[in-house]
């Protein structure tokens, strides 16, 4: 396979970028284009449900691998853990080509590799198209799932972005692939007037370049910042960067989650509240259903979407991928689209109602920031490794069999 310069970071004009809301946009958008490939599709997520989202996966690349195109889909072993024998033997019997990210075996029925992630959530077809966000397979992006139902982001996106997008795509997958696969000839023509910058972080070149780059925007930041983020327990460095901007009088608004998902992952939030909002941030907590969403804006022109939540997990051990854009259109509709969670959908925090009945949160607000303060260190102390991706191959089980057995191919190498 030909090698790639893994080389990021610069920022690429003649873009086009179109905002997709939810499951309803996303899912929609992205099958129809899977539908339409011509001739590859590669697609990187934490997550594949065995419901109807991840059905309606299933079917629009099995129709594109009966078509003679090339899939390859790379799932997370944390994430994706149970789906069926009859599921996956579908896919890889029509030609799908399935890796699984640092597949581990179970101690006591538990699983083990909680660390270091694939958290990424990336789609590119035929060279010409990506698709970046924070949404995964499952029901629980659509909004007629109720109360399990999640509030995310994505974008679709063409010109010359598309060709970093593919090549760390194609880095992620590396030696699994065969020898003889040649990589498309990327469509770098110009698309539209968007400027992009593709940045990823991982366990090796580029630990830190996401939270880089919200650092250099925050600290530039005149006028405003808008952040919309599920898990919200940051870097200290990117806590000070908010405080710096809200004294120098630039309007922080943070929107998280009020209907959390995971519940101790509010009590974290909560835990940076007092400190911000005392330095004049403004904290509103979404109501109508889980937040699920990673994106922030920042003055007129810079938008973020992407997969990194802005908690330790993110900025320091899963590999991530955010899109850095510059488009005036789209931080508008993101703007107002945010101003409208914010005043109809969400409840704003107060210091008056954080101080009730919480002795306890003086003395936890000291530790968080020492912990946040010497995270890098202590995430060091966690289990390295390298990209490990594990092939699957045609399942051989016994009829009845519930779960999916995995062989690894007898050239499995690890990635560096």
């Amino acid at each position: 396979m030909k090698a790639f310069n893994n080389r990021y970071g610069v920022w690429q004009d003649g873009n086009a970028v179109e905002l997709l809301i939810n499951g309803e946009d996303f899912f929609t958008k992205v099958f129809e284009c899977i539908r339409a490939a011509q001739q590859e599709v590669l697609i990187e997520t934490f997550i594949i449900f065995e419901d109807r989202v991840g059905e309606g996966l299933q079917q629009a690349v099995i129709e594109a691998a009966n078509r003679g195109v090339r899939v390859v889909i790379t799932v997370d072993d944390y994430g994706t853990s149970d789906l069926s024998t009859a599921f996956v033997q579908a896919m890889i019997t029509a030609g799908v080509q399935i890796q699984l990210f640092d597949p581990r075996p179970k101690f006591m029925g538990m699983r083990t590799n909680l660390f270091r992630r694939l958290h990424r959530k990336v789609v590119v077809i035929d060279g010409e198209l990506a698709f970046m966000g924070g949404i995964n397979y499952s029901v629980d992006h659509m909004a007629d799932t109720g109360i399990t139902a999640k509030q995310d982001y994505a974008v679709l996106v063409r010109g010359p972005i598309v060709a970093d997008i593919y090549r760390s795509t194609l880095q992620m997958l590396g030696p699994v692939l065969r020898t003889s696969f040649t990589p498309l000839n990327v469509v770098t023509r110009r698309a539209g007037s968007a400027r992009m910058l593709f940045a990823e972080r991982d366990n090796d070149r580029h630990t830190t370049d996401i939270e880089e780059q919200y650092l250099q925007a925050m600290r530039n930041a005149n006028q405003r910042i808008t952040i919309a983020n599920a898990y919200f327990f940051p870097s200290y460095r990117f806590l000070r960067e908010l405080r710096n901007a809200a004294r120098r009088g630039v309007k922080v608004t943070l929107i998280l989650q009020g209907q959390p998902d995971m519940p101790f992952v509010r009590v974290c939030s909560r835990l940076t509240y007092t400190w911000l909002l005392r330095e004049g941030v403004v904290i509103h907590e979404y109501k109508q259903r889980a937040l699920h969403g990673k994106v922030a804006l920042i003055d007129q022109e810079w938008s973020t979407v992407g997969s990194s939540n802005l908690d330790p997990l993110s900025l320091a051990l899963n590999l991530e991928a955010n899109l850095f854009i510059r488009d005036r259109a789209l931080n508008q509709q993101l703007h107002e689209h945010l101003q409208e969670l914010a005043a109809t959908q969400s409840k704003q925090a107060s210091l008056k109602g954080l101080a009730k009945g919480q002795w306890w949160r003086a003395p936890m607000i000291f530790l968080s920031f020492h912990f946040l303060r010497h995270f890098p260190a202590i995430a060091g102390l966690f289990p390295v490794h390298g990209p490990r991706l594990k092939p699957l191959r045609p399942p051989e089980v016994m009829p009845g069999a519930e779960t999916l057995t995995r062989e690894l191919s007898a050239d499995q190498e690890r990635l560096s």
